[in-house]
Parts: C-alpha cells; sequence; structure tokens
C-alpha cells in the first residue's frame, strides 16, 4: 500500500475512534451511567489496552517516584478532571457541541503559554487566531439568543478543554523525556484510575442501565482511550507530531456528523458557522513567524502526547 495512502487511513482511523468518544459517553448517560461511572469505567479499560501494549512491547510501569509524582499531576489535568467534566457536560450538552468545544484546547494552551509567560512569540497572526476562535465559541453559544447551549454544561466542556491545555503544558515540561512510552501511559491512566474512584461516593446507584450503556462505555474505554493512544502514539513516532497534530481538525467534524446520524443532534447553521470559525482560529494559532523551527524529534515528545487524548 502506498506510503501517502496509508497514511491518511491511519490518520481517518484515528479521527473517527477519537471523535466518537463523545457519543459514546452521551449514549451512556443516556441509558443509565452517571458521570463517575463513565469515567472510572473508562479510565480502568484504557489502563488495561495500554498494560497489554507496554506488556508486549517489552515495556515496564516506571519506578521512579519522581516520575510517578508528575504522573500524578498529569494523570488529574489530562485524564480525571476533564473525562469527567466531560461526561458532566454531556449531561446537557450535544454530543457535536462538545466535540467542537474539544478543539478550542490549542487556544487554551496559548493562552495560559502568554499569561505565564512560556509562550512569547504571540505576533499578530497567532493573536488573530486566538480571538478568532473564542469569538467562534460565542458564535457556537449565542449568548444574545438566550441559547439552551448556554449553562453550567457548556462551563464544563470549556473547563475540560483548558484542563487539556494545563496538562499538556506540565507534560511537555516534565515527561517528554522518558522512555517507554506506553507504559508511561499505562501508569498514567492507572494514576487516573485512583483519582477518579475518588468521585464515585457521589455517583449513586446504578439504576435503569442497560446492555447499551455497557456496550458504550466498553468502546469509549477500549477503542476510544486505550487503542487511539497507542495509535497516537505510533503516528507521531513514525510521522512526527504534525500528522498526529492534524486529527485534531478532524475530531468537531467527526462528533458532529456522528451526533447528527446517530443521536438525531439538530446542528443549526450557527454552530456549523461557529465551528469553522473556531478550526479557522486554531489553525491560526498554531502558524509560527520564524519559518525555520528548530530540529525536533519525533520520539522526544511520544510519552506525553501518547498519554493525551486529543491533539
Amino acid at each position: 500500500m502506498p506510503r501517502p495512502l496509508l497514511s491518511s487511513l491511519r490518520m481517518a482511523t484515528l479521527a473517527l475512534l477519537w471523535g466518537s468518544g463523545f457519543l459514546w459517553i452521551k449514549l451512556a448517560l443516556n441509558h443509565g451511567l452517571s458521570p463517575a461511572h463513565i469515567t472510572v469505567t473508562r479510565c480502568v479499560l484504557g489502563t488495561a489496552v495500554l498494560a497489554v501494549l507496554a506488556r508486549s512491547a517489552g515495556q515496564r510501569l516506571p519506578r521512579s517516584r519522581a516520575l510517578w509524582r508528575h504522573l500524578a499531576v498529569a494523570a488529574l489535568f489530562c485524564n480525571a478532571v476533564p473525562f469527567a467534566l466531560f461526561a458532566l457536560g454531556e449531561r446537557t450538552v450535544d454530543s457535536g457541541i462538545a466535540g467542537v468545544l474539544n478543539a478550542t484546547t490549542p487556544l487554551w494552551s496559548l493562552l495560559i503559554g502568554v499569561l505565564l509567560g512560556t509562550d512569547r512569540a504571540l505576533h499578530p497572526l497567532r493573536l488573530t487566531g486566538l480571538l478568532l476562535g473564542f469569538a467562534g465559541v460565542l458564535l457556537i453559544f449565542a449568548p444574545w439568543h438566550h441559547s439552551h447551549l448556554v449553562g453550567w454544561g457548556a462551563l464544563a466542556l470549556l473547563a475540560a478543554a483548558a484542563s487539556y491545555a494545563i496538562a499538556f503544558a506540565y507534560m511537555a515540561r516534565h515527561l517528554t523525556t522518558h522512555g517507554a512510552p506506553l507504559a508511561v501511559s499505562a501508569a498514567q491512566l492507572l494514576t487516573a484510575t485512583a483519582w477518579s474512584t475518588l468521585a464515585l461516593p457521589t455517583a449513586g446507584p446504578l439504576r435503569d442501565t442497560d446492555a447499551t450503556a455497557l456496550l458504550a462505555v466498553t468502546v469509549l474505554g477500549v477503542f476510544a482511550t486505550g487503542v487511539t493512544f497507542y495509535l497516537n502514539y505510533r503516528m507521531i513516532a513514525d510521522e512526527g507530531p504534525t500528522s498526529a497534530a492534524t486529527v485534531g481538525y478532524l475530531l468537531p467534524v467527526v462528533s458532529v456528523a456522528l451526533g447528527a446520524l446517530v443521536l438525531d443532534e439538530k446542528i443549526g447553521l450557527r454552530v456549523i458557522a461557529g465551528m469553522a470559525v473556531v478550526l479557522a482560529g486554531v489553525g491560526l494559532t498554531r502558524k509560527r513567524h520564524n519559518p525555520r523551527p528548530p530540529a525536533h524529534h519525533p520520539a522526544d515528545s511520544a510519552p506525553a502526547q501518547a498519554a493525551a487524548p486529543a491533539p
């Protein structure tokens, strides 16, 4: 098979699996599972998949206490908190909208970098992208129309995207130089499982849970979490981080399409326009003023990005 075609198929598969995660969360919620149950089950199944893959690759869980401390922070902000917030947010917000708001993570990353002084390259093009991206969010919510999208659910989804941005900044500094990326990712999700279990007392008893809920959360944990982490790691290692990051532009399209086709979610022209504006803004924020960035070795960022749920 030609390499370009293989690369396109890999990207399409990764986008489909990752973008479908919002659909599985919605189905699990609609059929009786609570956000806490979904989050814990997702982490457990994702950990199991990555642990098996790590063992087959001859990788062992890390033994360094310092590394485990860093993993505890990364797991909290990159897995436990956003997984729970997306499940909470989708109680009142459509799965397609959740996927679109997930795409705002690079905007939050840039904003956090500017506020902390770690990203000084805020030239006019990137600033325009930042403002354009958040303008797209406003267009989606349309608060001037008293839209039903505005509420705690929407704020939870935006907070989840911001949590990813915090995690990526932390992981880039503390987790990108460690080997055994599959084992490190498994350890991170294992730590996220421990964090998530703290919320189980608030979940309440399971009621009216059916086979659809169990199937949805199983697919979410095994394929939309564990398998996608592995595919993302392979894409970074084989083709570099740019190809993997490109998948992020496809996730909102996949989530909106699946929400409309499977759940009959109504997506108006305003939401579609807002999604386009958000993605355009994200694209502009990724533009670098220096046409020759420093040399980057794909393997250097594999552990951190392999443990990330979305580019």
